[in-house]
């Protein structure tokens, strides 16, 4: 390791994931991190850390599908065991959970994404200013 890497001081990884999973600034915990629903602000709006270096493509996406296929796939499995209900009411009820369950996560697994970048100093989040 070089000597200019080890005088960065480290940011705190598992603060930074909470306070993205809450939709916060992952510096301060307290600014919204999204201006609409999936669009990071620029900066904190209440300790201004600039948050547009971050490069989360399609990495909350992959994590949303991942998460909610394994809870589907649980719930597929309950609902057919222990109830057997009719395939329309199955897929009318499973279809409704699986959307929702998916607005839900995006924003946050997107926060979470931006908050490891943000601890990890990556894509530009390490420059001092």
């Amino acid at each position: 390791m070089s000597d200019a890497y080890t005088q960065i001081e480290d940011r705190p990884t598992r603060q930074a994931l909470l306070r993205g999973w809450r939709e916060r600034c992952p510096n301060c915990g307290k600014g919204h991190m999204f201006t609409k629903y999936l669009k990071v602000a620029d900066t904190c709006p209440e300790c201004g850390e600039e948050l547009f270096h971050h490069r989360a493509d399609d990495g909350p996406a992959y994590l949303t599908i991942l998460l909610v296929g394994h809870i589907m796939g649980f719930a597929i499995h309950l609902m057919w065991v222990h109830f057997r209900p009719e395939p329309i009411v199955m897929a009318t009820v499973l279809t409704t959970g699986a959307v929702a369950l998916s607005l839900f996560l995006l924003p946050r697994m997107k926060g979470m994404v931006v908050a490891i970048q943000w601890a990890r100093r990556m894509h530009g989040f390490g420059h001092n200013h």
